[in-house]
């Protein structure tokens, strides 16, 4: 089966500043994601993707674009790509929410969390693996296909083919504009890469 490349959107004043972004419309890469998006297209302009899918979130698609005129392809929106609906969380601090007794659960029995007004992880994880399963099902086995998406569906699509328990999935790490890499096949999943960031860091200008 496929070879999918998930990563992450770029760096956003969200991120920077340590902001629960969620679905939040109209969050735009800042000048770092920016950058973090062009070096990754010039790493894999010369890799043999066949397609290029993207959650409809403006930063992910921001992401996606540079790689997607590099190899002269289609940036297709899919809503199973979308980062996880953290209902009331939306555009509160990491600082704030960590102090809530919730907070706990979310780290370290994630399986059991519901956000308030938002969505459950479980289900994050059903989604995207679905979908990851969708798009496996519409490429030869050989292809290699680029999916944008967010931290934490990425986290628990890599915990679901690993066969770890959802809640472990927050002892893996995917940082901005990180490439992950699972093959899928018949008889097993193999995890070929992890938060690779090849040296893409411009938080200094």
């Amino acid at each position: 089966m496929p070879v999918f490349l998930l990563i992450r959107h770029g760096e956003n004043d969200y991120v920077k500043k340590g902001r629960m972004a969620g679905r939040t419309p109209g969050v735009h890469l800042n000048k770092t994601g920016r950058l973090q998006a062009q070096a990754l297209a010039e790493r894999l302009k010369d890799v043999p993707i066949k397609a290029i899918y993207s959650s409809p979130l403006e930063r992910a698609l921001e992401t996606a674009v540079p790689l997607a005129e590099a190899k002269g392809l289609e940036v297709i929106p899919r809503l199973g790509l979308i980062e996880t609906d953290i209902g009331d969380w939306a555009g509160k601090t990491v600082k704030s929410l960590s102090r809530l007794k919730v907070w706990r659960a979310v780290q370290f029995t994630p399986s059991r969390v519901n956000f308030p007004g938002g969505e459950a992880f479980r289900n994050t994880q059903f989604r995207i693996c679905q979908e990851i399963e969708a798009l496996a099902a519409q490429h030869e086995p050989k292809d290699l296909i680029a999916c944008f998406s967010h931290s934490d569906p990425i986290k628990m699509a890599v915990a679901y083919y690993l066969g770890m328990p959802l809640d472990t999935f927050q002892r893996l790490v995917v940082s901005t504009c990180s490439i992950n890499a699972l093959m899928l096949g018949e008889h097993g999943c193999r995890l070929l890469t992890l938060n690779f960031d090849p040296g893409l860091n411009f938080s200094k200008p």
